[in-house]
């Protein structure tokens, strides 16, 4: 008794060190300590000790939080008896001790709801011991107000712990617990909730009283997490906004066809404080997002005229709305009316001209002030974008009075950023351009508004965009001109080119018409033109917010405007050509090549502005057939390809500092040019000996430095990483059999050493092993098919040689880092393994190499790459496979390819290797990425089938004899039959 005396006195101090100590070391030896007792043997008893005995809250959120990582441990699960035990002392401990720290009540909730969730299958005599959660909590809720909040809380935690997976067990057992609870207990918990809140609202609640107002708290927690249960297993993405539509089972239809349930909801939000009022209108959010099938056509009109009726009340006593979190969730509520009710039903509402007049009224006076809560301004906006989506297909004759609504949405919207400009400036605000993210997506939204009266919109923008203009040109001739004066007009500006690009993007919205492309035209010939003046100025001075804008402009531009399926008789070109003198569409190409060049002239050093640049070129250049090779023929075109590096882009004054050498920048801009040199390739081959002399000359210099027993390793790490992404942009290109061949044969034999080279050098520097390796697991993709040698060739062999190499090169050579701290395993290690196996798989699934002659003609170079293979595998701890995506995605690949196509070699692996690869196969099986599942399925497909061959070999008279890696597999398989029993328990389940 002494010891255990001790021993708790221990444990209690702990904790006291582990959450009230400041001093790191003290805490960090606590929490050792701690972790050790978790762990012990004799942990289950001391826990119970702590919870009877412990005198602080410390110590019984100790005891709560082991016993919950014990009934949750997969291997050595505790016995049936024991959890029951558990969840039984839990319920006694709760009821006996009402009034614990609310930290300790939440853990042992929390406890009894992992057991509840994890045991939900377990019988006893032919009954589910788990499964009588409302009578494990009845005696709660008949208790104290106390005891009350304890039993609403057991069943809101419990609603919630079933409802979320975790990665500790398989998704579809999660699914299973969650479907059973959802068809047993849900509904009842449900009601339940409903009835208490109609008691409540019923009493005239004393919330001055911290208990009944807790209590009211947790009936609404409860109701919401009811009404947002994942019905049909399909939100597994918590961060989703909204999935729009609830799938409420149809046992529930009385509760939603009772028209008092969503009543009560909104008498709730008119009675309670403004403090309650987010959770109700969460729960309305929820309600109003039922699924249509539920109802028949006359049983969903009348609920929408319900819901309708109750948003008219809160629209006409706006008081709580000033709250944020009351206004952000109804501006989801009102987002919801369009999304889950179709416009021709809404006009059919009785109040729908009075509610549609409150929405846009409430809706211009948010916009106005876009300082408060502006992330819920998406919602008001998605409200908008559908109503006026809708407004072609609604085949109601009641009016929807849109056209008078919409504009004055679309005007609010502009001329609040415009207002907003100046004051951010002023008061040194966020500026919500800077957000690019969330412009995008309003820009997105506004589109679709802004079509809809078009007229009316561009008519504000012209308006508005001369004006900004004029006074933008005066400022700019003026000698006095404040920097304030113009910062303000280049920020309205920025965000009428922004709107511009937006509205003109819009035009897939709608059945356009001539009017409208001459509208277009209109705007599109005022940003060039203020293009034309900011282009002029930029050797003085530039805004990058503009620049970004007009980016933005020109791909919307490209993707209405630029191809195909654009008349080129569109008033738009017409009116062009009368403004611009832009008289077809290569002049205007050759408008979107000149921004280009000119972007990277003066805006190398801005990684921004520079990847939008190449990204539009890159976007230019994978356009239609015909318009590439209309861009191919401009003389700036021409002059990018024949100048393209000379100390990479100085051609453009960017010097070797600019941010265009970033990796991403150089692969995507030779990726544009190398599909660019493709289109020219079919007529001048003499321009892809142009294209790569400068490469060529790069290249030589760097053997040159390696010849050298010295040479500045700086320099040359430099000019090699960038010459690989140049490469490697190119290879991505070049998808043609001609143009890849031409590229291969450039690089081998003559480069490959170099690269190689580079890896024995350099392992242990991912800077340059990445590229290096990134750039080789391009070359070996047959991607298009475009590997195809000769039957005469020795290349796909030599190909695959130099792929074994680098990767036995590598491999080797990065196993003798030793220890990796766990922050940069991946970068420095796992990344690289990565790339790899990747580059294995695309090599042994190209179909360009004959495998079988390398052990025929005593080639090693296979069983080289293989055996690395191996032991970079043996390297991973299996957590490590599936913690980092793009590492489970290449090995699962890889492994799949494997086990179709080289058996053989994996039946001659070790025991513990062949263990090994069907652990990570048996975990694989349980991941949540589908392609690592399916990979593992299909991998523990092809190891069945190659056991069942040999099986029925060895069975057969007369047969050829086993060869010794098949008798040897079949043996391992033989000793270890729980291997395949468990790898077909994990597919089961």
């Amino acid at each position: 008794m002494a010891d255990h005396v001790q021993s708790l006195a221990q444990l209690e101090n702990l904790c006291k060190q582990l959450y009230e100590t400041t001093d790191t070391t003290t805490r960090l030896q606590a929490e050792k300590a701690l972790v050790e007792f978790t762990n012990s043997p004799d942990c289950l008893s001391k826990c119970q000790l702590l919870l009877e005995r412990g005198s602080s809250s410390y110590s019984q959120l100790l005891a709560a939080t082991c016993l919950t990582k014990l009934v949750s441990r997969t291997n050595n699960p505790l016995p049936l008896e024991q959890r029951i035990d558990i969840r039984n002392y839990v319920l006694n401990y709760l009821a006996t001790r009402p009034k614990l720290a609310t930290f300790v009540t939440q853990a042992l909730i929390q406890l009894y709801a992992r057991i509840t969730k994890l045991g939900w299958f377990d019988c006893q005599k032919d009954e589910y011991v788990f499964r009588n959660v409302i009578t494990d909590v009845t005696r709660f809720l008949q208790d104290s107000v106390e005891h009350c909040i304890i039993g609403v809380t057991i069943l809101s935690q419990l609603t919630n712990e079933i409802n979320q997976a975790d990665t500790t067990h398989p998704l579809t057992k999660h699914r299973k617990i969650a479907s059973s609870f959802r068809d047993s207990s849900l509904f009842d918990i449900f009601t339940l909730s409903c009835n208490l809140l109609k008691q409540a609202s019923g009493k005239n609640l004393n919330l001055n009283d911290e208990s009944q107002h807790g209590l009211l708290m947790q009936l609404l927690k409860l109701t919401h997490n009811c009404l947002n249960f994942d019905f049909i297993g399909t939100s597994t993405d918590e961060s989703s906004d909204d999935l729009c539509t609830v799938q409420i089972p149809t046992s529930w239809r009385s509760a939603f066809l009772d028209s008092s349930t969503l009543q009560l909801f909104f008498d709730l939000y008119h009675s309670i404080p403004p403090s309650f009022s987010p959770l109700v209108l969460s729960c309305l959010v929820q309600i109003a997002s039922v699924r249509r099938s539920l109802f028949n056509n006359a049983e969903r009109a009348k609920f929408l005229s319900h819901l309708v009726d109750g948003v008219k009340r809160i629209l006409e006593n706006p008081q709580s709305l000033s709250d944020p979190n009351n206004y952000h969730e109804f501006c989801r509520l009102l987002a919801r009316l369009k999304s889950n009710y179709q416009l021709g039903e809404l006009v059919k509402v009785e109040n729908y001209p009075e509610v549609i007049r409150l929405i846009a009224n409430f809706t211009v006076t948010s916009l106005q002030h876009w300082e408060f809560a502006p992330n819920s301004v998406h919602y008001l906006l998605s409200l908008w974008q559908r109503l006026a989506a809708s407004v072609p297909y609604v085949k109601a004759t009641e009016p929807h009075m849109l056209e008078t609504y919409t504009p004055e949405v679309t005007k609010a919207y502009i001329t609040s950023r415009l207002e907003s400009v100046h004051i951010i400036l002023r008061d040194g605000l966020e500026d919500p351009l800077d957000d690019t993210g969330l412009v995008q997506q309003q820009l997105d939204q506004l589109s679709t508004i802004g079509r809809c009266e078009y007229e009316k919109t561009c008519a504000l923008l012209v308006q508005l965009f001369d004006q900004s203009a004029q006074t933008y040109q005066e400022l700019l001739q003026s000698a006095t001109a404040s920097p304030m004066d113009i910062a303000v007009q280049e920020g309205r500006l920025t965000w009428l080119v922004y709107i511009i690009g937006a509205v003109i993007g819009g035009r897939v919205s709608f059945a356009s018409t001539d009017e409208q492309d001459a509208m277009d035209g209109e705007l599109v010939c005022r940003v060039l033109q203020l293009m034309n003046l900011t282009d002029s100025r930029l050797a003085q001075a530039g805004n990058e917010k503009l620049e970004l804008a007009m980016l933005s402009f020109f791909e919307q531009f490209r993707k209405i405007y630029i191809g195909d399926q654009v008349q080129k008789s569109s008033k738009l070109y017409r009116r062009l050509s009368e403004v611009l003198g832009l008289n077809d569409e290569t002049m205007v190409l050759s408008v979107f090549i000149g921004k280009i060049i000119t972007n990277l002239k003066y805006w190398g050093r801005c990684e921004p502005i520079t990847s939008k640049t190449l990204q539009l070129l890159n976007d230019l250049s994978i356009g239609y057939p015909f318009l590439v090779r209309k861009l191919v023929k401009l003389s700036a075109v021409q002059f990018m390809l024949n100048n393209h590096t000379s100390e990479h882009f100085s051609f453009l004054g960017i010097n070797n500092q600019s941010n265009l050498t970033d990796m991403r920048c150089r692969t995507t801009f030779y990726t544009a040019l190398g599909r660019l040199l493709m289109v020219d390739l079919g007529e001048d081959e003499d321009q892809y000996e142009q294209f790569m002399l400068p490469l060529t000359a790069a290249f030589e210099a760097v053997a040159q430095m390696f010849s050298t027993n010295t040479f500045n390793e700086q320099e040359a790490k430099r000019t090699l990483v960038g010459l690989v992404r140049d490469l490697r942009g190119i290879a991505f290109a070049f998808n043609a059999k001609t143009s890849f061949m031409m590229l291969f044969e450039w690089i081998y034999p003559s480069y490959m050493p170099i690269l190689q080279r580079a890896i024995e050098l350099w392992y242990h520097d991912p800077a340059c092993t990445t590229p290096v390796l990134k750039l080789m697991a391009e070359l070996v993709h047959n991607r298009s098919q475009r590997l195809q040698f000769d039957v005469s060739s020795p290349n796909g062999i030599l190909l695959f040689r130099e792929t074994s190499k680098m990767i036995t090169t590598y491999g080797n050579r990065i196993l003798t880092l030793g220890e990796v701290p766990k922050d940069q395993v991946y970068a420095l290690k796992l990344k690289g393994i990565s790339i790899c196996f990747s580059m294995l798989k695309a090599a042994l699934s190209g179909s360009y190499v004959n495998f079988g002659v390398f052990r025929l003609y005593g080639d090693d170079a296979l069983d080289n790459a293989l055996q690395t293979f191996i032991k970079l595998l043996l390297s991973i701890p299996h957590s490590d496979l599936l913690d980092y995506p793009k590492l489970s995605q290449s090995y699962y690949s890889l492994l799949e390819v494997l086990t179709q196509d080289h058996m053989n070699f994996i039946a001659s692996l070790e025991p513990h290797v062949i263990m090994y690869i069907l652990s990570s196969i048996s975990e694989g099986l349980t991941a949540l990425d589908t392609m690592v599942c399916t990979g593992c399925c299909s991998c523990l497909d092809h190891i069945v089938t190659y056991l069942f061959k040999q099986l029925s070999r060895s069975t057969k008279k007369r047969t050829t004899p086993l060869t010794q890696e098949s008798d040897r597999f079949l043996h391992i398989m033989q000793q270890h039959p729980e291997m395949i029993q468990q790898v077909k328990r994990e597919g089961d389940q």
